[in-house]
């Protein structure tokens, strides 16, 4: 069973709800069918039913809940909510009220409110479009202080990791984290390692450097990252600076650090910037031939993740099923 079937079947063990709000693109509604007839969530979409039931030109998804936020018995509240949490940033009712037309914001309530269990767009709005709106209403979870992305990466014959299965963070997201900012993405990196992955998560702060064999900048803010991190989460299996070949590679670990419980047996790696994550990520995923599930965000009170523009019906129905054990894992 790859990564996305045991992703698919644990979503099924206790089905969440998850919003869809662009319900007036086909990819969402193919998707929808798909995610009811298998059963992994239960589906709200949002806008007119009407409206949603003509494109779906004969794709099942009649079992789905419709909710128009220009008809909704919620839609009041909404506004009031939206209205007191940014009355102090300038937000009038007016404007509040038609903000929340707006599918995502008016989805990200659903979530807020309890309705919804997490969120999946971006099929056609931007990552910013899709994470201002829950970072205004859903906001970060506790002891959380950044959002952050990571992809599950799923290496064919691959003796590393957990045969071949790690997970990459940021790659997408965080230009260039601060040291506090890393130490944060590392945990929050471990937890999703748990929450889609199983097992005990071992976090490698990843650098050019390994336990100061080089001098520079770039390596302090590891060194102070992994510093934090331990202090954040002292009973987290977490070691840094590492190069990767150390972290990943069993004797290269127990030659160049031979104290660590992490080194050569890292299955979390922890990029220090976007570059060499983003970078990182698409080797494996290129030369590798590795699976690339993601990015996926983390760090939110509920789950909502982002979509490529160019995604397919497919990717929305994986990454619903991953919303879904999010949703689990944060209860």
């Amino acid at each position: 069973m790859n990564f996305l079937e045991k992703i698919k079947e644990t979503a099924r063990s206790q089905k969440k709800t998850i919003v869809l709000p662009e319900a007036l693109e086909i990819r969402t509604l193919e998707a929808t069918a798909a995610i009811l007839k298998e059963e992994i969530a239960n589906v709200i979409l949002v806008g007119n039913k009407d409206e949603i039931m003509k494109l779906a030109n004969g794709f099942d998804i009649e079992k789905a809940t419709f909710i128009d936020p220009a008809a909704s018995e919620h839609t009041e509240d909404f506004v009031q909510t939206f209205y007191e949490m940014r009355k102090a940033k300038g937000m009038t009712e007016e404007k509040a009220a038609s903000t929340m037309l707006d599918p995502v914001f008016f989805g990200c309530m659903l979530v807020k409110k309890g309705l919804a269990d997490g969120m999946v767009a971006g099929a056609i709005h931007s990552t910013a479009d899709i994470l201002r709106p829950a970072l205004q209403i859903i906001k970060t979870a506790p002891g959380t202080k950044i959002v952050s992305t990571f992809f599950v990466m799923q290496v064919p014959n691959c003796e590393f990791g957990d045969n071949g299965t790690f997970v990459f963070a940021d790659c997408a997201l965080n230009i260039d984290p601060t040291a506090e900012e890393m130490a944060h993405i590392a945990i929050s990196s471990a937890n999703s390692y748990k929450a889609l992955v199983g097992g005990d998560p071992a976090v490698a702060m990843l650098s050019f450097s390994t336990m100061g064999s080089a001098s520079h900048e770039k390596v302090d803010k590891v060194v102070e990252a992994t510093k934090i991190a331990r202090e954040l989460a002292p009973d987290l299996k977490l070691d840094g600076e590492l190069q990767l070949d150390a972290a990943i590679v069993e004797k290269v670990g127990k030659q160049k650090s031979p104290n660590s419980e992490v080194a050569g047996k890292a299955n979390v790696l922890i990029f220090p910037d976007i570059n060499s994550g983003n970078i990182g990520y698409k080797l494996v995923q290129r030369l590798a031939k590795a699976e690339a599930y993601g990015p996926a965000t983390q760090g939110l009170a509920k789950p909502v993740n982002d979509l490529s523009r160019g995604c397919s019906a497919a990717d929305i129905v994986g990454t619903v099923a991953i919303t879904a054990v999010q949703a689990q894992m944060q209860g």
